[in-house]
């Protein structure tokens, strides 16, 4: 018991101290991490495997655990340089994810995700790392979220992203931040050091290579909004138990914004992390093996494997009780007589990404639909959201998907952290009337979603075919 208190109580000392991002898983999803995280082997490397190096000598880092079960969302944090993995990066000229000149990508040498700014997200947590391209899986191509000006030369040198003219990042306690532009701000300058460079492809060369001695102001291009992240690091706590004693502390740690202090939130229940194995509880009331009510405990979900968060699920997908509703907890059939049909264990851990089935309509929770014409996620008159009444995710269409994956449910708003607004692949035609053409609005009218198998899928507008009926 001593020891367990002893360790409580040094636990809480360091989230004081060091304020760092709270940690949200305790292992990577092997497959979904290699799938989103590829390193790109063609392109052309300013540096690779160098030191960035802050003005008081300090290196910036990832911690690959600190983000999402992909490595997507990490913090960059700063702490002594100590050539530790996490701490080499690589300088990217050109190459798949970089097509501008006088342009560069900071991509970290562990992870291979991207320095990535966000302005839509919470202060304090705008600048993390993401798949490379801007999509969470992977998928990307390029995005002005994860490009910076460079001019080449080992700096001092400042981080401008393209697509928030006049904003920098900055040195802010133990993270990297976002402030205005200033020069001369020693928080805003950076150096290359420890690299190799100069190198197109796999192999670097074994000196380092300075291109330039100065570096330029690159102008920003427009501001270009990045691609909807997939989250926000969810709470997670983590466990320290005394053999001893059969009581389990947790401990959260949460990295404060702005000047607030660090909060410490200590229970005395086990909080399961994304890997956690699912519970010996029993299991919600189901259809076969599926759920048909929403698990509200960790349960093994199908989408890139790992555990379902319940927390971040909370989060993520939440009721808009100031909507207008055209209709509640309906059925939505299609002309060949099935009903759409979600499986709320069948996404990922927040419940986004969940396929949309086509089966025999039974009436149960998992067919069931709201349409929702006004409310936090939807402006435009004559439209609607089809909502989910099982999960609360809504119906989407993303064509930038593999084929035969283009349709699912997705947090409202079109964000996978649940702070989006509105969007134009959930927006649906609607009148009003007992039936519905799934004509997504970022389709251009000319793709409705369609039973194709035993799964909704996108294909071409029809008529007749397209055209469900809303069953109460």
């Amino acid at each position: 018991m001593v020891s367990s208190i002893s360790l409580l109580l040094t636990s809480v000392a360091l989230s004081f101290a060091s304020p760092l991002e709270k940690r949200v898983v305790t292992s990577l999803n092997q497959a979904a991490f290699e799938e989103a995280q590829q390193r790109d082997a063609t392109a052309t490397r300013a540096f690779s495997g160098t030191e960035i190096k802050t003005s008081d000598g300090k290196c910036l880092f990832i911690n690959e655990l600190s983000g999402d079960f992909r490595a997507n969302l990490n913090p960059i944090e700063i702490a002594t340089c100590d050539g530790s993995a996490g701490q080499k990066w690589d300088v990217i000229t050109a190459g798949k994810h970089n097509d501008q000149a006088g342009a560069m990508l900071i991509v970290n040498t562990l992870t291979q995700a991207c320095a990535n700014f966000d302005p839509r997200r919470q202060a304090g947590n705008t600048v993390i790392m993401f798949s490379c391209g801007g999509r969470a899986d992977g998928g990307g191509e390029v995005t002005n979220s994860q490009l910076f000006g460079f001019a080449g030369g080992a700096g001092p040198l400042s981080f401008e992203p393209k697509n928030a003219a006049g904003t920098c990042l900055a040195v802010t306690g133990n993270v990297l931040d976002q402030a205005p532009c200033k020069a001369g701000d020693a928080a805003q300058s950076f150096t290359f050091g420890g690299a190799s460079g100069g190198t197109q492809g796999g192999a670097a060369s074994s000196t380092p290579e300075v291109i330039s001695t100065t570096a330029e102001a690159i102008p920003a291009s427009t501001p270009e909004a990045a691609p909807p992240a997939a989250s926000s690091p969810a709470e997670v706590a983590a466990p320290a138990a005394s053999s001893a004693c059969t009581l389990t502390t947790v401990i959260t740690m949460i990295r404060p914004q702005s000047s607030e202090a660090p909060v410490v939130g200590i229970a005395t229940s086990a909080i399961a992390s994304e890997t956690a194995v699912a519970p010996e509880a029993s299991s919600p009331a189901a259809i076969g093996d599926i759920p048909s009510v929403n698990p509200t405990t960790p349960v093994p979900v199908s989408r890139a494997g790992g555990t379902l968060n319940p927390t971040s699920a909370a989060e993520a997908q939440q009721r808009d009780d100031t909507a207008t509703r055209a209709f509640t907890s309906v059925s939505l059939k299609s002309a060949n007589g099935q009903c759409l049909f979600i499986d709320p264990t069948a996404g990922d851990f927040r419940q986004n990404l969940i396929p949309i089935a086509v089966q025999p309509c039974t009436g149960s929770a998992n067919e069931k639909f709201d349409l929702i014409t006004k409310g936090k996620h939807i402006k435009d008159a004559g439209a609607t959201l089809v909502v989910s009444s099982l999960t609360q995710g809504c119906l989407s269409f993303d064509a930038r998907r593999a084929a035969d994956d283009t349709a699912h449910i997705f947090s409202c708003g079109g964000r996978g952290d649940g702070s989006g607004e509105q969007t134009s692949s959930q927006l649906f035609a609607f009148d009003g009337g007992n039936t519905i053409t799934l004509a997504p609005q970022n389709g251009d009218g000319k793709i409705c979603l369609d039973p194709k198998g035993a799964k909704l899928d996108e294909t071409t507008c029809s008529g007749a075919a397209d055209v469900y009926t809303i069953v109460q």
